[in-house]
């Protein structure tokens, strides 16, 4: 049997939504968590448990796991902590899977921890946070944190992470040692508009089946790198805004990405002209197409964060995003039409589709 689950993760606790492979009717499951609030979530390919990252301001940071798809919980927060003397990890705020079977989580204040027990306990990657750029990084709106990773497909040596407001770093050693790959990517606030670090990456992606492909939704523009980060092309023309949170790319297609354009920084972060939808390329960012149908076109002030859109393995793919008002679109072609799951969840920060097959 196959299930189709969207993993929600809001400021009151996580929330599971689960369907069938039509995706036509669903049921949803929550507050989960103790209503901890849930910045990310992604089920273990190692041993298929759910992971949400969390953190709280009375009891700090953790990650939660779940062994039988969200019925119960624990958490663990052993080694989630800097040398005594550093500034205190307040909250994870990202979670990935190595190819070889490890896991990483992003935090705040910025730096990445690797656990090789299935989230039980953490290890400082002290070779991020040890930069020699470290003393010059500066927090964005939402703070100094480490919100994406994206391991390599194959070299689990290789990893590329976000920091906001710092950029990308890569590591091909497993961690020992990062090199910035921000070039080409406009820090547009900053006196010198392309430096070597400073740029405010919201959120990257790689492409499908070619492991050097990346998207980049930045503060200041839309990129792709075709060189694993060491260079990259601006491909914002095309869309109604520079700036933005989410980006998705296909699960099988390298040419096919998926944004949510906002109207800018400075104007309400919320989707141009108050009319929603959502943008895809089909040729690597050469041309985009907007898709609206099902959305609201008139008095749509909805935002939509950095991990709060995902997208699902089946044909046709199904894309689902969650917005800071509690509601939940999702697509069952690709982007093209949408319809509405949920309005009255918590604000939505995460959202992530996984397909199982029992």
């Amino acid at each position: 049997m196959t299930r189709v689950l969207l993993l929600v993760g809001t400021a009151k606790g996580a929330f599971v939504l689960e369907s069938d492979p039509r995706r036509r009717d669903w049921s949803l499951r929550g507050p989960l968590c103790q209503a901890w609030p849930i910045r990310d979530l992604i089920v273990d390919p190692a041993t298929g448990a759910i992971l949400a990252a969390s953190g709280s301001s009375w009891y700090g940071p953790a990650v939660w796991r779940s062994a039988d798809l969200g019925a119960t919980w624990t958490h663990s927060s052993v080694g989630l902590a800097y040398p005594e003397g550093s500034e205190p990890v307040k909250t994870v705020w990202s979670l990935a899977a190595t190819p070889d079977g490890a896991l990483l989580a992003g935090v705040e204040p910025a730096g990445l921890f690797r656990s090789d027990d299935g989230g039980t306990s953490w290890t400082h990657v002290e070779g991020l946070t040890s930069h020699p750029t470290r003393p010059t990084w500066q927090p964005g709106n939402g703070g100094l944190i480490l919100h994406t990773i994206v391991p390599h497909s194959s070299d689990a040596d290789r990893t590329w992470v976000g920091i906001s407001s710092v950029g990308v770093f890569e590591t091909r050693d497993g961690g020992a040692s990062w090199e910035p790959r921000n070039e080409g990517v406009r820090a547009g606030f900053m006196p010198d508009p392309y430096p070597v670090t400073g740029q405010c990456v919201h959120k990257f992606a790689a492409g499908a089946g070619e492991p050097e492909l990346l998207y980049q939704q930045n503060h200041c523009g839309v990129y792709r790198s075709a060189d694993g980060g060491r260079h990259w092309t601006e491909i914002t023309p095309g869309l109604p805004s520079e700036f933005g949170f989410p980006i998705v790319t296909h699960p099988r297609d390298p040419a096919t990405a998926w944004v949510i354009p906002l109207n800018g920084a400075e104007l309400g972060r919320y989707m141009p002209d108050a009319r929603a939808a959502v943008w895809r390329t089909h040729d690597r960012g050469a041309t985009w197409i907007r898709a609206g149908e099902g959305l609201p076109q008139e008095h749509a002030y909805l935002t939509v964060l950095r991990e709060a859109m995902a997208r699902d393995t089946l044909e046709p793919v199904g894309i689902a995003f969650g917005t800071s008002g509690g509601q939940l679109w999702h697509s069952l072609d690709g982007g093209v039409h949408w319809r509405q799951l949920a309005a009255n969840l918590p604000p939505v920060w995460a959202v992530e589709a996984v397909v199982l097959d029992d």
